[in-house]
């Protein structure tokens, strides 16, 4: 962010009024996001590898959301418990 910002100060005192000042904002909005797109593609969350991103780093080729039972601890895809009839469930990703 320091580093936007310095680039920013240096444009705007070398190049005239508006070109300054429309090159400083470029930069200052550019950068982060520029900064967060590197990040985010070494986390395997953002870009064109398919492999992560989503909800809460889900594939879109993944198996989707499976529950389990707070009673019996069986892991299931439905809305009641196969093994023991029960709705106290929670989510797993």
């Amino acid at each position: 962010m320091f580093a936007s910002l310095g680039i920013s100060i240096g444009l705007q005192m070398v190049l005239p009024f508006p070109y300054g000042l429309g090159a400083a904002l470029a930069i200052f909005i550019a950068f982060p996001m520029l900064l967060r797109k590197r990040y985010m593609s070494r986390m395997k969350g953002y870009g064109d590898s398919g492999t992560g991103g989503g909800f809460f780093g889900m594939n879109s080729s993944g198996t989707g959301v499976r529950y389990v039972c707070l009673v019996c601890s069986n892991k299931h895809k439905g809305g009641t418990c196969p093994r023991c009839g029960s709705k106290m469930q929670r989510a797993d990703f």
